[in-house]
């Protein structure tokens, strides 16, 4: 989508990093000339990720980061500055989520989920609107979120709880940080299967009673490249003037879902005709 080069002398650090769209989004980096670090809590997984999309070894940084402890993300920033010279680009990409009727989980269940989505992306971004201000850095910050961050979603509350909260401190960064040239952006996807992820959200058990697939107007899946491929550009200077965005992909799910009468489009063209006789 992007010229070549269009992200050289960039260098991004991409939380969970080491696998799904995570890694998607940090090959598209790298191919777009982007020094990147990938950061996760697995060391094996993350090393194998940075061989792959970086054979050299000069150009993708493996750094093992729990986001939820703070001195664990100002270790990682330290490294990187150490290895690339500086960091230009969070993003807040890690998450954890489960699927299950609320009042069956438990209240380490909301612990888990929000303590990665919530606290881990206040910590990355405070480590680094510090260290991008202090050193008078031009930072661009994006956040993955949800639709479900803005309206909500049964079955998934913790993981609403804590998005709901990062498009709330996007906004406010956006709106506060501006001031120092640091962009504040989101990126709201629908449906994109993963391996693992996906597996997790809707294990096989599930498929003779929910088709994720029959909820989407657009009949298809995301994939994964065209999510990349937006990150880039919001990443990127050639969209230097949006900042305190949400950008939704998800092939027009949630609007959608969200009309009172959209789900019409079931009914057959002589059910109209017939319907339409009986107003004159």
């Amino acid at each position: 989508m992007l010229p070549p080069d269009s992200l050289k002398n960039k260098t991004i650090l991409v939380t969970g990093g080491g696998t799904g769209l995570g890694k998607a989004m940090a090959s598209a980096f790298f191919n777009l000339g982007a020094q990147v670090i990938i950061a996760s809590r697995k060391l094996q997984v993350l090393e194998a990720t940075a061989k792959e999309i970086d054979p050299g070894g000069n150009a993708v940084l493996p750094l093992v980061c729990d986001v939820r402890n703070y001195e664990e993300v100002e270790l990682v920033l330290e490294k990187a500055k150490a290895q690339f010279g500086k960091v230009d680009v969070l993003l807040n990409n890690a998450a954890g989520n489960f699927v299950m009727p609320t009042e069956r989980l438990s209240h380490k269940a909301f612990d888990v989920v929000t303590d990665i989505v919530l606290k881990g992306t206040y910590n990355t971004s405070l480590a680094f609107g510090k260290y991008w201000i202090r050193e008078n850095i031009p930072g661009v910050m994006l956040n993955i979120v949800t639709t479900y961050a803005f309206t909500g979603s049964g079955f998934v509350a913790p993981s609403a709880a804590a998005k709901g909260g990062v498009l709330a401190l996007t906004r406010s960064l956006a709106a506060e940080w501006s001031s120092h040239n640091i962009r504040c952006n989101a990126i709201a996807p629908g449906m994109f299967p993963t391996e693992g992820a996906w597996s997790r959200l809707f294990p096989e058990v599930l498929k003779n009673y929910v088709d994720p697939l029959k909820s989407l107007p657009a009949g298809r899946f995301g994939e994964a490249l065209e999510l990349a491929n937006l990150a880039a550009y919001l990443i990127s200077d050639f969209s230097a003037y949006i900042n305190g965005e949400v950008v939704v992909m998800d092939g027009g799910a949630w609007i959608k879902g969200a009309g009172q009468f959209n789900a019409m489009d079931a009914i057959p063209e002589e059910l109209w005709e017939a319907w339409e006789k009986l107003r004159k």
